[in-house]
């Protein structure tokens, strides 16, 4: 016997109804475009394939943008990104035994880090999780929810359990920046203390405290709103004292922090020991889960094949590299491109998947010099081991005298 579906949870849905027409709107697990792009001065991202994102790129100001986030308070519209509710007695058992992270006593009010692994250990899902009012929520990346919660579905057997997908009813606004807090309280919102702490919002959703962006400073609480007052409650907070940024200024700081994002900084051969999740999302002493065997094993007998770093490029080519493209040394390819952004002090970065030789050190050979295209790539210097031979040093000088060329406030 299963739970009532969502629909009969008090507080799971928006008070306001569904739309009468069941078939208005986009198709379930694509987010409808965001009413902040009609924001003076917004700019949407153009899709490959064609036509255009649902949240703006930036207002016209894309590195001051970030300069707000980094130094003052900046509201990010991150309504893209795909919600899904888990009500029932079983929900944290259930999702304990399927997932990389240790559920099963997570209390109320707190949020975590989840992967969904393939069964050789690949990453398949990265889910951030918010346990509240005995329903647990999932957060993850756009147009991927409805393939979380087929999955989902398939594992329910006969467990408490009924997953749904409510990103048509729910959205994600993300308050970046040291003045952050300053802003929820003038606007009368509960500040939510630490690192995974979350605060029920009236009339329903939550604001949950994330991991810091840029150089740490840049603290971050994610707010989920009913969708159909999305803009209402952005308006409350840009009254509070809040700017409005574009998503490409949130992703600056998230490749300065070294977070990746599932399918962007990672591929289908990805394992949870190559990138910064496994410090954040997996828990090491867990019981077995699917893909766990290969996540102990690498930890605890080997490196992993590659691993993610922080790339600074020269930034000669007014076109950033796409991700998955090839990053070389010589006529070898030795890793892929993720993430790549015009940072406001560092210039054109980018996260990237790289093969342990290239890193020197640690039984590798010395630091090769790195092209992603035409463009000289160097490893982030709190990242590269051992000494930087000349080709090396070359390479950090031309990118630095590019940057300094190149790069405005």
């Amino acid at each position: 016997m299963t739970t009532p579906p969502p629909t009969q949870h008090p507080g799971l849905l928006p008070a306001a109804p569904p739309p009468s027409d069941a078939t208005a709107g986009p198709p379930m697990g694509s987010a409808p475009s965001s009413p902040l792009l009609s924001r003076p001065g917004a700019v949407a991202p153009s899709l490959t394939g064609g036509g255009t994102g649902p949240v703006a790129a930036h207002y016209g100001d894309p590195l001051p943008e970030q300069r707000r986030l980094a130094e003052g308070a900046g509201l990010v519209d991150r309504s893209d990104r795909d919600v899904l509710v888990v009500p029932g007695a079983d929900r944290l058992s259930w999702l304990h035994s399927l997932t990389s992270q240790h559920l099963e006593r997570l209390g109320d009010a707190r949020g975590t880090e989840a992967l969904v692994l393939s069964p050789n250990g690949h990453v398949e899902h990265h889910v951030v999780l918010t346990e509240l009012a005995d329903t647990t929520w999932g957060d993850v990346e756009p147009g991927t929810g409805a393939a979380l919660v087929t999955f989902l579905d398939r594992m329910r057997f006969m467990l408490r359990v009924d997953p749904a997908l409510v990103t048509d009813q729910w959205a994600l606004l993300s308050l970046v920046g040291p003045r952050g807090d300053d802003v929820l309280t003038a606007a009368g919102l509960p500040v939510p203390e630490g690192t995974g702490a979350v605060a029920a919002l009236n009339g329903g959703g939550w604001v949950r405290r994330m991991p810091a962006l840029g150089d740490g400073s840049a603290a971050v609480v994610d707010l989920l709103v009913p969708r159909a007052e999305l803009a209402a409650r952005a308006d409350a907070l840009l009254s509070a004292g809040a700017s409005l940024a574009g998503f490409d200024a949130y992703e600056a700081l998230r490749v300065e922090a070294r977070r990746p994002r599932a399918g962007v900084d990672t591929d289908h051969r990805t394992i949870p020991n190559e990138v910064s999740w496994l410090q954040t999302a997996v828990h090491l002493e867990k019981g077995c889960y699917r893909g766990q065997e290969t996540v102990a094993r690498v930890h605890n007998l080997g490196r992993p094949p590659r691993r993610m770093v922080l790339l600074h490029l020269d930034g000669m080519s007014e076109v950033l590299p796409a991700p998955g493209t090839p990053l070389s040394s010589g006529t070898r390819e030795v890793g892929r491109i993720g993430t790549a952004v015009r940072h406001h002090e560092l210039g054109v970065i980018a996260l990237a998947l790289v093969k342990q030789s290239v890193l020197g050190g640690q039984g590798g050979s010395e630091p090769v010099e790195l092209r992603v295209g035409e463009a000289v790539a160097v490893i982030d210097e709190d990242e590269a081991a051992g000494q930087l031979d000349d080709a090396q040093v070359a390479a950090r000088e031309r990118v630095r005298a590019v940057r300094s060329g190149t790069i405005r406030g």
